[in-house]
């Protein structure tokens, strides 16, 4: 049996990675980032949640984040992929719920 990933499994982190993935935001293929603006938008989350969220994501290796410099702080880009890793452990995490029922 496949098992639930803990970092994942929280709303917020699955929605964002499931958002990445359905984006193909996905390390390794050509790379197609995600703005941190789209990202928060899709999930529907506020900037600080988004942050604090992708913050745990990213020290498990499981998303990669850049910023762009822009000409002022407020200008700047903040890019968002999910790691090889973090493909690979949200496609397990999917496996498992499927696997729990049953499909």
């Amino acid at each position: 049996m496949a098992a639930l990933d803990p970092v994942i499994h929280p709303l917020n982190r699955f929605k964002i990675c499931a958002a990445l993935n359905a984006f193909g935001a996905v390390e390794g293929q050509v790379r197609k980032e995600m703005k941190f603006a789209a990202l928060r938008d899709e999930v529907g989350i506020s900037d600080a949640t988004l942050s604090k969220q992708l913050g745990t994501l990213e020290d498990h290796g499981y998303v990669s984040r850049f910023r762009e410099y822009g000409s002022s702080r407020g200008k700047d880009t903040v890019w968002v992929m999910l790691t090889t890793a973090g493909k690979s452990a949200f496609e397990g995490h999917l496996a498992a719920l499927r696997e729990m029922v049953g499909d």
